[in-house]
Formats: structure tokens, sequence, C-alpha cells
């Protein structure tokens, strides 16, 4: 450590960043490299025995009030209408002078709370560099580094509370040796002059109420702390457990999404979209991007919820948003719970406080972005008790997607039929459909180029299968029906989906997934294939498809999607049928198209297509 931290030869002043975890790991380094006898912090004494007593609660984070006292002249300023104020400090894990509180009272460190008494606090403002900026620098670099751009007080309450905490650490000076003193950034420079100059004091300690300690509702903590509530929650484990804790600022945000993937795929199921380790390199790499734009080193919640919308869905930032604001360290209190919000709370007895926070970080902001929640358990019993068993009917949009993904099927099919037919020859006069190097190369003795030649392909197709899950268990694709086109767009669609009276993502609207699906185009009327008794010879629902698209099919061959090829069985049923598969692999299409069809939302009415897109989010 240089100079520059050194006060005066009893005095170490510690700049720090608030509500920053990195912070606070620097000031605990500190605390065991070197050797203090007392800690000096910029809080009111009024505060100690709450606070003090709040920190056992520990890894609980709690919120010490102090409610501002009522004078004549605080109804003066107050308007009407306006809440009443209180001053608090957040009992937070990753707060630099909690941390180091914390730390003293382990080693039984004599602790002094040097700031001033004020009935009404006024936060002062300023704008923060980033700490992860810590992790390249010393603390006395990274102080220096921002001198340039450090205001000096700008109020009067600002400037007489610096004044007075110079002149208690010059009195406690006098009693002790080794005096480890935590400021502000924003204060640094100004508590310097103020100690060497000696400033006279200009205020006097307020008459204050006394303190009280509150819970917080764990659906706010994200109110209250600096850090991302799951990042807080790494940063005590690690604490506990004496794991490395260094790079959690930036490690910790990897963790969250793998523990979101888990909680999305064990919600999702098999509907769930692929989060690859490829997929999420891109939401990291679009997260830095986004980051940096904001001016930050290290991505804030917001910009975390937009980087996992862009590249996972929303499904995927919702189980983020989610599990960014988990908790699960906190325990019982005997203290009351209020609920935070930004700059305000709610009191046991509902009576709303506008808050100043003592230990001010990054000013929290709103920002709005467009995610759809999940529904909630009574919700979804309240929308499937008003469903009307005898009104069912589908989405367009999704309509309209199945069915270009079906002409494409029926383009590649013809594809796959005509190579057969494709052929190479001398170049005479047209290069044809291109150069064959192949077989210029096989023949180059001949020093002759080939050309290949497609010829368009023969037959046409007018069904086409597709199987999504193969072997599919019955017992997870209870929803069997053939619906028919609502216009000539359309085809005659027949299939096997999960149950969407299990899923009700809205009032009148379900959510299933496609087991397996035929389509007959141009459509056609066919009897329901599900209780065709011509069909009663096969065994499974892949079987069932596809023999009634063999049976209703005019053409000789048939379009199949599949994972696997046609085995020997599937091949005798088409033989029987006078048919033939035309076999398209599964993996020959992107993951995330295939998980999109598969979702169909099934909608109580045709009614309901005024209001669903509201409601409706793809994986």
């Amino acid at each position: 450590m240089t100079n520059a931290l050194h006060l005066s030869d009893r005095i170490t002043l510690v700049p720090v960043l608030h509500g920053s975890g990195d912070f606070a790991i620097a000031v605990r380094r500190l605390m065991l490299e070197q050797s203090f006898d007392c800690l000096a912090v910029p809080l009111p004494p009024s505060f100690q025995p709450a606070v003090e007593q709040a920190i056992g609660q520990l890894p609980t984070p709690t919120a010490v009030l102090q409610k501002e006292q009522s004078d004549f002249f605080s109804a003066e300023r107050n308007t009407p209408g306006e809440h009443s104020r209180c001053s608090y400090v957040p009992i937070d894990p990753c707060q630099a002078v909690i941390a180091a509180l914390r730390s003293a009272i382990a080693e039984h460190l004599p602790r002094a709370f040097i700031d001033l008494e004020t009935n009404r606090f006024e936060p002062p403002t300023a704008i923060l560099p980033d700490a992860y900026a810590l992790k390249k620098v010393s603390i006395e670099q990274f102080a220096a580094a921002t001198l340039p751009s450090t205001r000096p007080p700008q109020s009067e309450q600002h400037h007489a509370r610096i004044i007075h905490m110079a002149a208690q650490l010059r009195t406690l000076e006098l009693k002790r040796q080794r005096i480890l003193a935590i400021c502000s950034l924003t204060d640094w420079p100004w508590l310097r002059n103020a100690y060497r100059e000696k400033t006279k004091l200009v205020a006097e300690d307020d008459a204050v109420s006394d303190p009280e300690t509150y819970a917080i509702d764990p659906a706010t903590l994200i109110f209250l702390l600096g850090e991302l509530p799951f990042i807080t929650q790494l940063y005590e484990r690690a604490r506990a457990e004496l794991e490395d804790d260094e790079n959690l600022s930036i490690d910790g945000i990897k963790e969250l999404l793998l523990v979101a993937r888990d909680r999305y795929r064990a919600d999702f199921k098999r509907r769930a979209r692929k989060i690859t380790p490829h997929l999420l390199k891109q939401c990291l790499k679009y997260l830095r991007n986004l980051s940096l734009v904001d001016g930050r080193l290290t991505p804030d919640l917001y910009n975390l919820i937009v980087a996992t919308q862009q590249t996972c869905g929303d499904a995927f930032a919702v189980h983020v948003a989610e599990t960014a604001r988990d908790y699960e360290l906190a325990k019982y209190t005997p203290f009351e719970t209020i609920k935070c919000g930004i700059s305000q709370a709610r009191l046991p007895d509902k009576e709303i406080v506008e808050l100043d926070n003592r230990l001010p970080g990054h000013p929290i902001v709103w920002r709005t972005l467009q995610l759809t929640r999940k529904p909630k358990k009574p919700e979804k019993e309240e929308w499937l008790m008003r469903w009307n068993p005898y009104s069912q009917c589908s989405w367009p949009p999704e309509d309209q997607q199945i069915e270009t993904f079906r002409a494409h099927l029926f383009d590649r099919a013809k594809a796959v039929m005509g190579a057969d037919l494709a052929r190479t020859e001398p170049f005479t006069t047209s290069i044809m459909d291109g150069v064959d190097i192949r077989d210029t190369l096989r023949h180059w003795y001949e020093e002759k180029i080939y050309v290949k030649i497609l010829p368009p392909s023969r037959g046409r197709l007018d069904c086409v299968v597709m199987l999504f899950d193969a072997p599919a268990d019955p017992r997870d694709y209870p929803w069997r029906a053939t619906w028919f086109a609502e216009h000539q767009e359309e085809s005659t669609l027949a299939f096997f989906a999960s149950d969407f009276s299990q899923e009700m993502v809205g009032p009148g609207i379900g959510l299933s997934t496609y087991g397996g699906a035929m389509f007959l185009f141009p459509p056609i009327h066919i009897p329901d294939i599900w209780t065709n008794r011509e069909l009663d010879f096969t065994s499974t629902l892949e079987e069932r498809l596809l023999a009634a698209a063999c049976l209703h099919s005019s053409c000789p061959q048939i379009a199949l999607l599949s994972a696997s090829p046609p085995g020997a069985g599937w091949r005798r049923l088409a033989q029987r049928f006078g048919k033939k598969f035309v076999h398209l692999p599964l993996n020959q299409f992107s993951d995330a198209t295939i998980q999109q069809l598969r979702m169909v939302h099934v909608l109580n009415g045709k009614q309901v297509r005024s209001y669903a897109e509201h409601f409706i989010r793809k994986a």
C-alpha cells in the first residue's frame, strides 16, 4: 500500500464504492493483511447498536431504519401528500462498510461511528465507476483515477458531514494508534482536505429518533442489495466454505445462467429449447457488448435479461430474472418484515415511507422490458374451469409457420427424389448445373471437363409425416385429433400431442407439444384416423400416422421427417399400400426451429384470437 491512503501516521483512510462485492473483499483483505486497533465508519453513532445487532443476523439481510422526527420546519418542508422519510443502513454482506464492521466485531476490534447526526439525511449524488476495475488496479490507483470527476460537496449538509468526520478522526487518533477509516469514494479528497486544514465545525448533531431494524421481504430483496441477490448468496457461500470469491462478479453471472438453464429444462422438459454452450457463449458476448454500450464493465440485471431474451427466448429470460433474485440463505429473524422498492418501503403498519440510503451505491432506475410472466396456479385453474370443451381452434401465426415448413419439406423431398436422376457428361457448350469436380478429376487423363445435369424431379407429393418424438410414449401424448383446413392454404392435419389442459398460458389458451403430425395438402376430407377401424392393425402412434398417410395419400411417395430412417416394419407397412417413404433426417434442421414448430397453442374459440398475442410467447 502506498502513502496515498495514509491520512496520518495513525490513520489509514480507505475510499470505497458502496454496494460492491469487489470493494467488500478488498477491505476484508486489507484488514487481514494489516493490524489495526480501531475501525471508523461513515455512519452516525445513533446507528451503532442497531447496526451491530443486525450484523449478527447475517447472512440474513436486514435494514436499519431511522425515521425523520417531525418538527415545525419538517412539516413546512413537506408538500401535501408526500410520504414521511426515513434514512436507512442496508445490512448487506456486499457493502464494504458492513463487511468491515463484521470483521471488526469478529476480531473484537473497537468501532467508531463518526458521521454527523442528521434528522433528514440528504444522500449525495454522483456518477460512479464500475468496481470491476479493482481486479486490475489497487484501491489507491482506482481512487486516484476518479479524482478528476469527483465533485465537491453539493449541499451544506454534505459539507458539514465531511468536516464533522474529519474532526472525529482527529479526536480518535488521540486515543488509538492504528485506525482504519472507511469513507465513500466521493468524500475521499474532501475529507483529506478537511482533516489537514483542520476546518472548524459548522454544524452540530441533530436530535434523532432511535433506529429500528426490519427484515426484508425476499421478493423485494433486490432493491436493498448492492449486488444481485443470487451473486450476494454466492459471496456468502464462498465466505462460509472458504472458497475463492475473487471473480464472483463475473463468474457469478455464468453460474446464474447455468442454474437458470437447469430450472428452465426442469420446467419445460422436452419442449425446452436446447441452451447449448455455443448459445451461452453468444449470449455472454452480446451481454458484454451491451454492458460496454452502457459504460460498464460488469452487466446489470436489465442488460442480463435483454441478452438472454434476444439469444435464448422469453421463457429462458424469465427464468434468469427469477433466479437472479433468489437468496436462499435468509433465515427467520425476530424483526418485522417490510417490502422495499426503489427509494420507498411499505412498513408493517402499511405506511409507505421514502427511503434515503446512508450507504448509496450506483443509483437504481426503472427500465421497462416486455416479458410475459408465468401464470400462477390459481389463474391456471380458473382458466381451465372456464374452458368450453365444444370449441377449439388453432392460432393462425403458428398455422402459417408450420405450413411454410411443410412446403419446405415437400421441396426437400422432391430434391431427394430427383437426386437419383442426376448424371454427368463432358462439357460441350454449356456448364449445365455446374462443373462436377469429382468426375473431372476422375477423368483427368481425358483432359475434359465434366458438368452436372440435374433433371427436374418426377412425380409429386401431397403428404408429409413429421415424427418429432419416436418412439413416442402414449402416456405423454394423450391428445389425438384430426383437424380440417379452414381455407385452401391449409392442410388436413392429424396429430398426437401432449394435453393442452395441463399447460394453460392465458384465458382460453392452452399449450400443447406435438409428438407427431401428418399433413395432407391440398386439403381433403378424411375420417378421423384415431377412430377409423381400417387402421386398427397398427400398434403404435407413429404406425397409425404412417398408415393413415399411406391410406389417404394419392401419390406413390410420402415425405417422412424423423430422427432415424424408416425400419423394415415401416417399409413393409408402406409396401402394403403400394407406397414408399422419402426420408428426411430431423438433424438436418435447426433444433430451435423444430422446438418452435412443436409448440401449438389451442384457443377456446375464434374470439380468443383477438387477444391471444398478449399471452403467447415462444420458448
